[in-house]
């Protein structure tokens, strides 16, 4: 189920500093360490419902280079059906101090937008196409290590893809690989509890905050076990709602950036344990 929080949250400041190309046929921004070290692996970032063009997931994209060595990619798996930045707007409008009419014509705008996004994104039609890319990359740069991060809409991918859909191989089982090599998501959407984290054969690190309505603490606290039997975590950062990785307010304020901050770091740490050196 979704929620308002997959919708709300800040636009953050800044310029992203990569470029824009096509990739296995979708098109995607793709940045680097400015370094120009060679790169310790490739990360690619599956969005929240605003996409790979929303400036907030393209800024991280540029940090996760910088701070990891890695190779970030962010494509347009949604197929050009992003929700609109304007959402943020509507519901800063229906939950804020606004007149009823502003609220009502706010609310009507969020759902002729939020609709049509969840009929044209569902999982039937993008996770094939997520697959498919993630297969080709894997493919095309093999001697890379490569993980996946999701956030919001994107961590339910994420989720699929450390269930361990294969790569390579004969069909026996015997030579496949996982299409990734680890995997983080913050804050997930959808996900089915415990069941989809029974099912985890790549190491999954998930940050969530001790409000989100999603996985709330306590939620948290039940499948703990269950994702740490199966070499994962989950951290629980206090006082963060659903959206705090990649949404946080702007400019930076200490109780509402910093769990941000902290789980862009975790996201990096899980990659530096589980990635082969280079």
């Amino acid at each position: 189920m979704s929620c308002p929080d997959c919708f709300s949250g800040a636009l953050h400041k800044g310029i992203p500093r990569g470029r824009v190309t096509t990739l296995h046929g979708l098109d995607m921004y793709m940045t680097e360490p400015q370094n120009q070290q060679p790169a310790k692996g490739i990360i690619v970032v599956i969005p929240d419902v605003f996409g790979w063009e929303f400036p907030n997931a393209r800024l991280i994209a540029d940090r996760y280079a910088d701070k990891g060595g890695y190779k970030v990619y962010l494509p347009d798996f949604m197929d050009g059906h992003a929700a609109p930045v304007s959402m943020l707007a509507n519901m800063r409008t229906i939950f804020g101090d606004a007149n009823l009419f502003s609220k009502a014509y706010n609310l009507v705008s969020a759902l002729l937008a939020v609709v049509p996004f969840f009929y044209r994104n569902r999982f039937g039609i993008t996770h094939p196409r997520v697959k498919t890319f993630f297969a080709a990359v894997r493919a095309d740069e093999p001697a890379l290590s490569l993980g996946a991060v999701g956030f919001c809409w994107g961590g339910k991918h994420t989720v699929l893809l450390a269930q361990g859909p294969t790569a390579g191989g004969g069909g026996d089982g015997r030579h496949d690989q996982p299409l990734i090599d680890a995997a983080f998501t913050g804050h997930p959407s959808f996900v089915v509890l415990p069941g989809d984290l029974e099912k985890l054969v790549v190491p999954l690190s998930i940050a969530v905050g001790s409000e989100d309505n999603q996985i709330p603490r306590a939620k948290a606290e039940r499948v703990r076990p269950v994702i740490e039997a199966r070499n994962g975590e989950i951290i629980v950062y206090d006082g963060s709602t659903h959206g705090f990785a990649l949404r946080a307010s702007f400019p930076k304020d200490e109780k509402v950036d910093g769990p941000g901050e902290e789980a862009e770091d975790q996201c990096i740490a899980w990659f530096r344990k589980h990635f082969r050196a280079t």
